[in-house]
């Protein structure tokens, strides 16, 4: 029997809340037609200082729970989940922007095709009345989404989903405020959980919106980031090593490129050098980057994807081949230093020669090297310590099992203890 759970968080919502509930109670008729048997409304009143729990509580078939305090958006969901007796969890606002009528149409997915969590996609081309600047800023967070996830979301912060109860272990811990539903996404996206976006039309709530587009937004930002962090960090740090690179590598060329006769070399050679700080920027970025991969990889106690776009960049990691690219960068710095030197004592320096450039350039080749090598090290024992348990428990089940096949009496277990 599937059980649907709705969860309305609501605070100060008295002009709505009675349309809201009324609308999700006529659907029990159509959700049945797709096999829901039967619906819970639960409706969190999150601190509400206007008449918003008594409209509430004159529904008998609505379930209310209260705080005391106001403790968020995503707080208030979180106790509704807590109460809810349903197989099927979903949840909306209070203020009637977001339709209920779709929600059999959402449950479908679910009971059908076997998804875990259906998001109702205001961005996937049904009519809506968002305003550009909140639908320039969803279209950044799911772009950003996706990109760091390699899996297409067109929605990340939609307020209305359904989701199978038993997937919230994966997707917990769960923000308490608004920037409850964007890292649902990103946990999702990142846990491998079968996502479903259904297109819904979206109206623009009437009066004064909870949502500051600049504070939340930058929060929204700062949660996707972090959450993403958490999962691979490689694809984060090794886009933003792979752009650093890529800035010093074309400002270099560029700049010998549009070299003319009448340009200062000095002026030339503080363009090179920039553009070998940020490629050695990029590189460091890079090797941090894979680092924190193992190191989540041994929390998570499973492999973290590798690969920046969907697929690996190179037949055999990148990171494996750091021992002999900082080896490499080592040897080129000191011979760069070392002919540096010695023209200095054969002949004397050209004045429209900056003296500075072949030893800075070198310092910086040679601290790359090292940075390379050791995140070399680093990763070899990260590797072995992550590969450390599963050995163990194969050497304890050979063990376990020699003693079971050749020692029925015991006298191989006295042997092997002694």
């Amino acid at each position: 029997m599937n059980v649907l759970s709705i969860i309305i968080p609501a605070l100060n919502e008295e002009d709505g809340i009675a349309n809201i509930i009324e609308r999700i109670l006529a659907i029990k008729d159509p959700l049945n037609q797709v096999g829901v048997s039967d619906l819970e409304l639960i409706v969190v009143d999150d601190g509400s200082r206007d008449r918003t729990p008594e409209i509430i509580a004159s529904y008998p078939e609505v379930v209310l729970i209260q705080h005391p305090v106001n403790r968020g958006y995503g707080a208030a969901i979180k106790t509704g989940f807590r109460h809810a007796r349903g197989n099927l969890l979903a949840f909306m606002d209070a203020d009637g922007t977001y339709p209920p009528e779709y929600y059999p149409l959402m449950c479908r997915p679910i009971l059908e095709q076997d998804a875990d969590l259906v998001i109702g996609s205001r961005m996937a081309g049904a009519n809506s009345e968002m305003p550009l600047v909140r639908r320039i800023g969803n279209t950044i967070f799911a772009t950003l989404v996706s990109i760091i996830s390699n899996r297409r979301v067109t929605d990340s912060a939609s307020g209305q989903r359904v989701l199978r109860k038993d997937v919230l272990s994966h997707l917990y811990p769960l923000p308490d405020g608004l920037n409850f539903t964007p890292v649902m996404s990103t946990r999702a996206m990142h846990e491998q959980i079968k996502v479903v976006e259904v297109p819904i039309p979206y109206k623009e709530r009437l009066g004064r919106s909870k949502l500051s587009v600049v504070h939340d937004g930058i929060r929204f930002l700062n949660t996707i980031l972090m959450t993403a962090l958490t999962y691979n960090p490689t694809r984060i740090f090794g886009l933003v090593g792979i752009a650093l690179m890529s800035i010093g590598t074309l400002a270099t060329l560029y700049r010998t490129i549009i070299r003319s006769s009448a340009s200062r070399q000095d002026s030339q050679l503080v363009s090179w050098f920039v553009g070998l700080v940020l490629a050695s920027a990029g590189a460091n970025i890079f090797a941090i980057g894979a680092l924190f991969n193992d190191i989540v990889s041994l929390f998570h106690k499973r492999p973290i994807r590798q690969g920046l776009f969907g697929r690996p960049l190179f037949k055999k990691p990148l990171e494996s081949r750091f021992g002999w690219l900082g080896s490499g960068s080592i040897l080129i710095g000191s011979l760069m230093y070392i002919l540096d030197v010695s023209l200095r004592w054969s002949k004397p320096r050209s004045k429209d020669v900056a003296p500075w450039f072949i030893p800075a350039a070198s310092t910086v080749l040679v601290l790359t090297g090292l940075q390379l090598i050791t995140s070399w090290l680093l990763k070899l024992i990260l590797g072995e310590l992550s590969h450390r348990e599963a050995r163990a428990d194969v050497d304890l089940g050979d063990l376990t099992l020699m003693l079971n096949e050749t020692a029925p009496n015991g006298q191989l277990v006295e042997s092997l203890t002694k």
